[in-house]
């Protein structure tokens, strides 16, 4: 056995990475497409594997500047090392369920998913390596989709290759069901969706931005009123897609942007007649109001439906407690 197949022992099984093209990637390059199926690796570490002949398509050697039609079978032979130096870190995690292929994680908010070039330390994922230290032989030790840094929820994380393997699956066949909750500007009359393409903002490197396609990915939003205020609302979000940013990209969109989004949003705007406590109570909620309430998804080893729930944090909670009684006073 070569030494990069070695690798593949991660979930006993000697198998290496399967996947398939989604016929929304028709036309892009290979490279292009592989780095939305495979989040973990960078373009460079991809197009590596593509010329080091790592990467099969419907079983030949990938080209480094391939065109894919959409439905193609993908296999990733390479070496999965990691890209940033992962250590384990006793950080407090709040595990809603376990077993020996999948873990669900209650994220608390101010709590990055993973280590970049801006933060080597202190996130979700050293927290992960602490818990369980076989992660490491995973893929970012196991996260399979992504919370922004300052949202809250249920996250799922493989423990094994083949769980991780079927768990984007599900994601790229949008088989997961994901729901949020946010708190948006704006007392909305009823619900809908949006179905906007997302991508990189065409000046702005940190912002995601409606771009058409093919720059742009689809992406799909589904919303409805949980709860009306008098300048607010209470929304629940259901994901087709999982784009960068893609609620609060698309909630801004149709003119609803989260409470406290900073990036996205327009800044504060307080409700004319503001009640002293929401008034204090908004000015003190320093990031978006969006919570991963709910998960779903068919357990990698038997097809079980498995569904976690978090309620929303106590900052979220006051939060709309203030615009309660905001509220009723102005009724």
């Amino acid at each position: 056995m070569k030494n990069r197949d070695k690798a593949f022992s991660m979930d006993r099984s000697d198998a290496p990475l399967h996947t398939r093209i989604p016929a929304e990637s028709a036309g892009r390059r290979l490279d292009q497409a592989l780095a939305g199926l495979f989040p973990d690796y960078s373009r460079s570490r991809l197009t590596a594997w593509i010329r080091a002949g790592d990467v099969l398509v419907d079983g030949a050697v990938a080209l480094p500047r391939q065109i894919v039609r959409g439905g193609e079978e993908v296999v990733l032979r390479a070496e999965l090392a990691p890209e940033v130096a992962m250590a384990p870190e006793a950080i407090a995690l709040d595990v809603r369920y376990e077993d020996a292929d999948v873990i669900v994680v209650n994220k608390p908010a101010g709590l990055t998913v993973h280590p970049g070039a801006g933060q080597p330390a202190g996130t979700l994922q050293n927290a992960l390596l602490h818990w369980d230290p076989k992660l490491v032989e995973l893929p970012r030790a196991g996260i399979v989709h992504r919370l922004d840094k300052d949202t809250s929820g249920v996250m799922v994380v493989a423990r094994s290759l083949r769980a991780h393997t079927a768990l984007i699956a599900q994601l790229q066949a949008r088989d997961m069901h994901r729901q949020y909750l946010a708190i948006v500007y704006g007392a909305m009359i009823a619900g809908g969706s949006v179905d906007a393409p997302i991508g990189r903002h065409p000046r702005d490197r940190l912002r995601q931005a409606i771009v058409e396609e093919p720059a742009g990915r689809p992406a799909v939003t589904h919303y409805r009123v949980r709860e009306r205020f008098r300048a607010h609302t209470l929304v629940e979000c259901r994901l087709e897609t999982g784009r960068t940013h893609q609620i609060r990209v698309h909630m801004a969109h149709v003119k609803h942007a989260l409470l406290g989004d900073q990036t996205y949003g327009a800044g504060l705007k307080l409700p004319k007649g503001a009640t002293p406590q929401l008034a204090e109570a908004m000015r003190g909620f320093r990031r978006q109001a969006l919570h991963a309430e709910a998960l779903e998804f068919a357990h990698p080893a038997d097809g079980r439906a498995i569904r976690v729930s978090a309620d929303m944090p106590a900052d979220m909670q006051a939060l709309l407690a203030a615009l309660r009684a905001d509220t009723q006073q102005h009724a």
